[in-house]
């Protein structure tokens, strides 16, 4: 059996995950969200001017994935702060 998710299928399963890290430990959720944030656009960035520079036979939905693996933190990010009024633990009043 030949299991593939779609792609809004990885982006509400990515969202709902970084959502559960958020409402656990937002301290934690804030540094990971700008870091591995971070990271996956940097690698997109990469890959994106490599397949500029030079054709490979990486699949297009490799780079979709890795888009959508940037905005959902970002999205989990704006929803929760949405939800809570912008109010972080880990900041003073």
């Amino acid at each position: 059996m030949n299991f593939r998710m779609t792609l809004p299928e990885i982006f509400l399963l990515e969202t709902v995950v970084w959502l559960i890290l958020w409402l656990l430990n937002d301290y934690m959720a804030t540094l990971l969200t700008l870091i591995i944030g971070a990271i996956v656009l940097a690698v997109l960035l990469l890959a994106l001017l490599s397949e500029a520079i030079e054709r490979s036979r990486v699949p297009r939905r490799y780079f979709y994935v890795m888009g959508l693996s940037v905005l959902a933190p970002l999205v989990a990010a704006i929803l929760y702060q949405v939800l809570f009024g912008g109010h972080l633990s880990f900041l003073p009043n």
